[in-house]
């Protein structure tokens, strides 16, 4: 192949013996336009930035706090409310992911969202989702956090909830326990929420929730305790311990703690007034801040209302793909997080790799954006760090404190992608990048995202974390991204990544393929380790890299297409969703991603998938995906990143064209 560049907002190089009607022309054809798609969605400022979306306990949530905080207003309400009854399904229910089955604590919250609205109980769609909630349990059966939402309005007791005391700010990093056991996302939250439980507040409820109690009498029954040998009976008896402890605390003491706890949140809210760049933990920060007397028009709490509001994406209709009724105005969805450096990162080389010219000023635009994002300060990975000079990058806008692995490897192979005119910037940043990227290696030589070694067994065994993942244990998908990055470094021979390629291997499935934490889900996993394991120099032929082309081929949908249902997350389910699903473009992309690094161009696998990702392009070169490919939580809490549709299936199109070597070669040149 030789490759040509032509000018305008499309140039891309020009594969030989690319005819019309061929497969690498059709490949070529749509690879233009998605193109010319994506760059007409960057910003002026050199980033993008697709919609987040995930599910209406977000939305919901986000009416409870303005309710709780005495700010509710009636548009706000109404626009909300119109995008939550959009989710709801015919059963009454809501899901936590596009064809999912109906969540019981998602579905609490959206029908206590919409009483707030004013919708009466006895109309239909309310009737259904009550009788569904009672079926399946009521609120009894809900998760910890969604009655903690209820017990602020006196809809749930404070006492029949698990007990987290704000003493235990006071724990140093090696008593069990201590905040920085728990994951950067659970630690935002849980502190917080300690104070929020140790002052046991009640607001006036506008409303009772009776109907979605199976006795109303007697909402909560007992269950019982697990045997006092098993984990969950220790935590039982240690949740009754802190109870207890709660009736005896030195008063002196509690509020000693509650200003450690203050001053912890206020300390790590960020410059845009959020926290972590996440809505969870601003929600519950607030709520904290406030019990503790910072009024409303306080800096800090101004600060964090305000960034709560710019998580809001506002749709004038209904959107394409939703489930509900037709809409009478405008709604709004809340976004759980925004992601403008990972989708910057990713869109950088996706173009890089369609052909697109290494100095086009877009690519120059992005660089220069993802170089002033660039942490340099400590932040709480410190603590287990504190010689480690930082360097990497985060997910979002303003995320100072957690930067994370996986987008600072792929900012990295982003940069290396791009001919900047100053290149001892580009330089220094990636130097700075590397060493921060080696010192957060953990001790068994993979990555986690956050922090190294955030593997504690026990924060998730607490009756107070029923929801999704609470610690950060290394990856396959992470490790593989590091792996790839440090490997188009030069290092490919560090020791560091040879353990790092040696534990990837021994966590390889039977199967042939690797489990994905941070997109669904061995699809992910697969399409991450194959094309790290090549860079690192494994050859083609080995072992591990045929036995997942293997099941890549197994796994291949009869349209061509790739797809993995996010019940492969469920425990038991495994089998029987690993790989299987509705075709995707992400999932398709991600799996073209491995079988290209892999060696199989020419193969009918590779070539099936070209074939579907050309034939479901639409008109203006994106692809349509209401499948949810992302993960928050496994199985917990998913997501729909709104770019993923866009940037890997060009990724994928632009490497068959081109090679899989396509944009880490371009350094050479540079």
């Amino acid at each position: 192949m030789t490759a040509t560049t032509d000018s305008g907002a499309g140039a891309m190089a020009t594969a030989v013996s690319a005819g019309p009607e061929s497969l690498p022309g059709r490949a070529q054809r749509a690879a233009g336009l998605a193109v010319e798609n994506l760059l007409a969605r960057q910003d002026a400022a050199g980033w993008w930035k697709g919609d987040l979306e995930t599910n209406v306990t977000m939305d919901a949530e986000d009416l409870l706090l303005r309710e709780f905080l005495g700010i509710r207003d009636e548009k706000t309400t109404r626009e909300a409310a119109r995008f939550v009854r959009s989710q709801q399904r015919q059963d009454g229910t809501w899901a936590t992911f596009h064809g999912g089955p109906g969540d019981l604590s998602t579905t609490i919250e959206a029908y206590v969202a919409l009483r707030l609205a004013g919708d009466r109980p006895d109309a239909p769609h309310m009737e259904r989702a009550a009788a569904w909630v009672r079926e399946q349990g009521g609120v009894a059966a809900s998760r910890v956090f969604t009655r903690i939402w209820l017990a602020l309005f006196g809809w749930w007791r404070w006492a029949d909830l698990p007990e987290m005391p704000p003493e235990m700010i006071w724990f140093p990093k090696w008593f069990p326990l201590n905040i920085y056991d728990f994951g950067c996302w659970a630690r935002q939250t849980i502190v917080p929420l300690t104070v929020v439980c140790a002052k046991r507040p009640v607001r006036a409820a506008p409303f009772s929730l009776d109907e979605l109690h199976r006795d109303p009498a007697d909402p909560n029954p007992s269950r019982g305790m697990a045997p006092a040998a098993s984990w969950e009976g220790f935590f039982q008896r240690l949740d009754r311990s802190l109870h207890a402890y709660r009736k005896v605390a030195s008063r002196s003491l509690r509020r000693a703690a509650l200003r450690s706890a203050a001053r912890w949140i206020i300390e790590r809210q960020e410059n845009d007034g959020c926290w972590g760049g996440i809505q969870p933990p601003a929600v519950y920060s607030l709520i904290a801040l406030r019990l503790l007397g910072y009024d409303l028009d306080h800096p800090v709490m101004r600060a964090g209302l305000s960034a709560l509001d710019s998580y809001t994406v506002r749709y004038e209709g209904g959107r394409d793909g939703d489930p509900g009724e037709a809409h009478d105005g405008p709604m709004r969805m809340v976004e759980a997080c925004q992601s403008p450096v990972w989708d910057t990162c990713l869109a950088t080389i996706a173009l890089a790799d369609a052909g697109v010219a290494p100095d086009h000023p877009a690519l120059v635009k992005a660089a220069d954006w993802m170089l002033g994002e660039q942490v340099l300060r400590r932040g709480d990975w410190s603590v287990r760090k504190p010689q480690l000079p930082p360097g990497g990058w985060a997910f979002e806008f303003h995320n100072d404190n957690y930067p994370d692995t996986d987008d600072t490897a792929e900012v990295v192979l982003a940069l290396r992608r791009v001919r900047h005119h100053d290149r001892t910037r580009v330089d220094t940043a990636v130097r700075r990048a590397v060493r921060w990227s080696l010192g957060m290696q953990s001790r068994n030589g993979a990555w986690g995202a956050f922090d190294a070694d955030n593997d504690s067994p026990f924060p998730n065994r607490l009756p107070f974390c029923d929801f999704g993942e609470v610690i950060d244990p290394p990856s396959a998908d992470v490790t593989a991204h590091m792996v790839e990055m440090l490997s188009a470094e030069g290092r490919r021979d560090d020791t560091r990544v040879r353990r790092a390629v040696s534990w990837l291997l021994s966590e390889q499935e039977v199967s042939g393929a690797w489990f994905g934490r941070w997109g669904v889900n061995y699809i992910y996993g697969t399409g991450s380790v194959v094309p790290a394991l090549v860079a690192a120099g494994l050859p083609v032929s080995h072992p591990a890299v045929r036995r997942a082309v293997y099941w890549l081929e197994s796994v291949q949908n009869g349209d061509g297409g790739w797809g993995e249902d996010l019940r492969s997350y469920r425990p038991g389910h495994e089998r029987e969703w690993a790989g299987r699903g509705t075709s995707t473009a992400s999932q398709t992309g991600w799996a073209l991603l491995a079988l290209l690094a892999a060696g199989e161009r020419d193969s009918m696998a590779v070539e099936q998938g070209i074939n579907w990702l050309v034939r479901t392009q639409r008109d203006d070169g994106s692809w349509d995906e209401p499948h949810f490919t992302g993960t928050g939580f496994p199985w917990d809490f998913s997501i729909n990143y709104h770019l993923y549709r866009q940037v890997f299936p060009l990724t994928a199109l632009g490497r068959y064209l081109y090679g899989p070597g396509t944009g880490t070669g371009r350094q050479e040149e540079r």
